[in-house]
């Protein structure tokens, strides 16, 4: 067995494993809107809830369970969802560099964090 196959069994099944964890901790279902005034003086987060709804809102509809697990409902390791991104793992679909630039990809990481830091929504925020 060749270092790099090793290596990807390894990451493989630290990947399967933070998924399960993940994803049976929490209630699927939370709000997903950020208020227009947080979007206007954070464009960068603005930019990331276009990214998510743009590449991941058609899996992940919201944030919420949806064809994939739900994301804004537990914490997420951001290395996490850069490897699932760049690296499919299960179902979900690779997303290259051209596809979706590391910018972006850091913009929508942005994005989830506040969906994860505010759980109640705009409204009590």
């Amino acid at each position: 067995m060749t270092r790099r196959l090793r290596v990807g069994l390894i990451l493989s099944c630290l990947a399967l494993l933070t998924t399960a964890l993940v994803v049976g901790c929490a209630d699927a279902r939370r709000p997903n809107e950020v208020p227009d005034p947080q979007l206007r003086i954070n464009p960068r987060l603005a930019e990331g809830q276009r990214v998510f709804m743009k590449y991941c809102n058609q899996c992940h509809v919201g944030g919420a369970a949806g064809v994939g697990p739900s994301l804004n409902d537990k914490w997420l390791p951001a290395f996490f969802v850069r490897m699932k991104v760049r690296h499919s793992i299960g179902h979900m679909p690779t997303f290259s560099q051209r596809a979706l630039s590391d910018a972006d990809l850091e913009d929508m990481l942005r994005y989830l964090k506040y969906l994860h830091e505010h759980p109640d929504g705009p409204d009590r925020a």
